[in-house]
């Protein structure tokens, strides 16, 4: 079994609940402990005179950042199923500055606030008040902000991708910049907070030495491939492609057309040259994208989405389903026949049929004389119209995805 787990399935309601009140009881211990519980301490960093919190959290994070990849490298864990919070750009900047101003004003962020009213800090406690009261005034006016709040959407962004770069390039890169950062940090209380020099502990270098070692080695382990994803799905997922569970008949292609309560996405995997001499109607061309590729565009899609994999015959869209099983995308199926099959089905009133080779089945067989796309009455057929009642084995069945939870820091 690969991580992250469901600890309500694996513990049982209060059992997760225990585990989730231990983690935050000791996060906050910790804070307290780095003294994140007293607001001078924290403005200080706006001034540069103490940046504690700065490498506090930055060391949380690269370590945590080094931790989650090795077990990605590792196979001990599926990244694809962690929750990254999603990028709204302009959003997040706004937001950040606004944070940025409260924080030093009050001297707490609303994490470090908690701790302080923990241990009977007045001034946490107002701080926590004009928390409350904030929430309350956002959410009686967040429809006014809606549209801002909801722009610059970027999806699931990581440096990685950004940047072009392996994984583990890209975190070498930053633990050098933490370093980077760290060094800085002294030299900045030193000469503005007026700190002495002092003596540095030689496990502070042992330690930063060890994390950039660490990740070095991640560009040689790597991050698992989509193959390797794939063998932890198969011996569920691969007897469900042999029994042809994820193939649907086109009649259920055409009736899920037909719902309006469905959120349906059918990508057409074909050149284009045949996409646009013929294609089921609301088909997106998805193109000869690699899966990998197709996949980074359609991870975030809403819950729950039925997508749709056609091609001419059937060896492309399979490929594509693995991929995206592998990545833990639910609800996707696969067009049985492809569009030969359904053009074989719903007639060839306007256009001829051309047999293939038997090895080349997954040619574009039909010839129009127009390209009209999804303008031919095959693209969209009326089954009563054609005098077809289509008997078939209903295969969708929506499943929403419980394992990807939300989260997100305060």
């Amino acid at each position: 079994m690969i991580a992250p787990f469901i600890l309500e399935e694996l513990l049982g309601l209060w059992g997760a609940r225990a585990v989730y009140f231990a983690i935050g009881l000791a996060f906050g211990a910790v804070l307290e402990m780095a003294g994140f519980g007293w607001s001078p301490k924290l403005a200080a960093q706006f001034y540069f005179k103490d940046l504690t919190v700065l490498k506090v959290m930055f060391t949380a994070i690269v370590v945590a950042m080094v931790l989650i990849f090795w077990s990605t490298g590792l196979q001990w864990l599926d990244y694809e199923q962690v929750w990254v919070n999603p990028t709204y750009l302009w959003p997040g900047i706004v937001g950040g500055l606004i944070m940025g101003v409260g924080f030093i004003l009050g001297g707490f962020c609303p994490g470090t606030s908690l701790v302080a009213i923990s241990t009977l800090k007045v001034d946490g406690m107002f701080f926590g008040c004009g928390l409350i009261a904030g929430i309350f005034a956002f959410g009686e006016t967040a429809a006014i902000v809606e549209p801002f709040w909801n722009s610059s959407y970027l999806g699931r962004l990581t440096l990685p991708e950004v940047m072009g770069l392996p994984t583990g390039v890209m975190v070498t890169l930053i633990i050098g910049m933490a370093i980077f950062v760290f060094w800085g940090c002294g030299q900045l209380e030193m000469s503005i907070g007026g700190k002495p020099p002092g003596r540095r502990p030689r496990k502070r270098f042992a330690g930063a030495a060890a994390l950039f070692m660490a990740a070095v080695g991640l560009i040689f382990v790597g991050q698992p491939t989509t193959a390797d994803r794939w063998e932890w799905v198969a011996e569920k997922e691969g007897p469900r492609l042999e029994a042809r569970e994820v193939f649907i008949h086109p009649g259920e292609l055409v009736d899920l057309i037909g719902n309006d309560d469905l959120r349906l996405v059918i990508l057409d995997l074909r050149e284009e040259v045949d996409y646009n001499v013929f294609h089921i109607h609301d088909a997106v061309r998805a193109g000869h994208d690699v899966p990998e590729a197709l996949y980074e565009q359609y991870r975030d899609v809403p819950s729950p989405t039925v997508i749709v994999f056609v091609d001419n015959g059937e060896a492309r869209s399979i490929e594509a389903w693995k991929t995206f099983t592998a990545m833990g995308i639910l609800n996707t199926y696969i067009l049985e026949g492809g569009v030969n099959g359904w053009l074989d089905l719903f007639g060839h009133a306007n256009h001829e049929a051309c047999p293939a080779p038997d090895d080349d089945k997954d040619r574009f067989r039909h010839r129009f004389q127009a390209a009209l796309g999804d303008r031919h009455p095959e693209a969209d057929p009326d089954l009563k119209a054609l005098g077809l009642e289509l008997e078939y084995n209903p295969k969708v069945k929506l499943q929403n995805a419980g394992a990807r939870r939300k989260g997100g820091c305060g």
